[in-house]
């Protein structure tokens, strides 16, 4: 298979995942859309799993398209975002209707792939969360010292 038409086929296959996990349904009544991950997401402790699973393998199928580092990163950090918020009960499965993080990665996938942005590494994203992660784990070790501190005086 031509690898245009393996691209069209991964965009195809991957914008309908995105529809069943994030908008094939609508609240009667009202323009709200939300889709399997936030009903799934209402069984504790397997449904976000489950759902980061489809969006990991969904990643992972457009990696082996040629996806840029880049977007590959920003697609990961849409998912981590949605697994970790989505994951507080009830207001994790309001997030999951609000942000849908795989139809944001199909959005970003076809910016890459037919309007060809987003090139280049994925260092862009990976360097700024690493340094945030480092202020976290910073402020989480001075926070415990200061409990330790408070604890033993």
């Amino acid at each position: 298979m031509h690898p245009v038409s393996k691209q069209k086929t991964a965009i195809s296959d991957m914008e309908s995942m995105a529809k069943w996990l994030d908008s094939r349904f609508t609240i009667p009544g009202t323009n709200i859309r939300f889709g399997l991950d936030a009903m799934v997401g209402l069984i504790p402790g397997v449904g976000d799993f489950a759902t980061l699973l489809v969006s990991g393998y969904m990643i992972s199928i457009m990696a082996k398209n040629g996806a840029s580092g880049y977007v590959v990163a920003r697609m990961t950090l849409n998912v981590l975002i949605d697994a970790l918020l989505g994951s507080v009960p009830i207001i994790g499965d309001l997030f999951d209707v609000a942000f849908k993080a795989n139809v944001r990665n199909v959005k970003l996938m076809r910016e890459h792939y037919v309007e060809g942005r987003h090139k280049g590494g994925a260092w862009k994203i990976v360097i700024p969360i690493l340094l945030v992660l480092l202020l976290v784990v910073g402020f989480l070790a001075w926070l415990s010292y200061r409990f330790f501190v408070w604890l033993f005086n």
